[in-house]
């Protein structure tokens, strides 16, 4: 029966996301707030995800957490933006960051012989903020890959009991848990979940709650109680 229910959850996850997209379909900024953003979930999807990840009533702070890849730390997620994972985008020879960059703009330059791997430059419709933004390898702190689902967050409700292989993976998963986004909003964001920070652009909101119960599902992660109260809020102005 558990396995059937993990099956479930993943089926679900995963025809979600077909629908409203991952990182390689850029948000069209502009839109109002009563007004979700194109490819955005449906009120009835997000309530589906609602109904299918469990929820704990708060978040637990697991000790252990070291991001740090440093002669003595942690490196609980392995290297930042590393290729060496099973996954989508592992093992391409490129790093995770530049293929995150590469599907999410439009207009991308590479560093010639680099097997269209290293990103030079792009345009990027920013999903947090709504503003069309240019990316510059010079500047390259101004657009920034977020994690949907924070690292630390996730360490906390469930991943210190995962296994090396599985947390590199979580790190770079570039289908269902990482954004090209604003440096200012990432940074913002830091590891904050759903009832601490929502994106500004109120137009990305489902697309946002959507994608943070997709990485949940697929993960087979919890969310909070306070969590499950703002996305279910969320929720009631997407689409019908």
């Amino acid at each position: 029966m558990r396995k059937l229910w993990v099956a479930v959850l993943l089926v679900i996850a995963a025809a979600v996301m077909a629908v409203f997209g991952s990182c390689d379909r850029p948000i069209v900024p502009g839109f109002s707030p009563a007004e979700p953003a194109p490819g955005s979930p449906t009120r009835t999807q997000v309530e589906q995800l609602l109904a299918l990840v469990r929820v704990v009533a708060a978040r637990p702070d697991a000790l252990g957490y070291e991001r740090g890849c440093k002669s003595g730390e942690g490196c609980v997620f392995g290297p930042a933006w590393t290729d060496d994972y099973d996954g989508p985008g592992g093992h391409d020879g490129c790093g995770t960051r530049d293929n995150v960059l590469a599907l999410s703009m439009t207009e991308v330059e590479f560093r010639a012989g680099t097997r269209d791997c290293v990103v030079l430059s792009g345009s990027l419709a920013d999903p947090y903020s709504g503003e069309p933004m240019q990316f510059t390898k010079a500047d390259a702190g101004k657009i920034q890959i977020d994690h949907v689902y924070p690292l630390s967050a996730a360490w906390d409700m469930g991943a210190n009991t995962w296994l090396p292989d599985k947390r590199i993976r979580f790190a770079n998963d570039v289908a269902f848990n990482l954004l090209a986004v604003n440096g200012a909003d990432n940074q913002s964001k830091s590891d904050k979940t759903p009832s601490q920070w929502l994106p500004p652009n109120e137009a990305y909101h489902c697309f946002y709650a959507g994608k943070y119960l997709s990485v949940a599902a697929q993960y087979e992660l919890p969310i909070t109680q306070a969590d499950q109260g703002v996305l279910a809020s969320v929720a009631s102005t997407c689409a019908a």
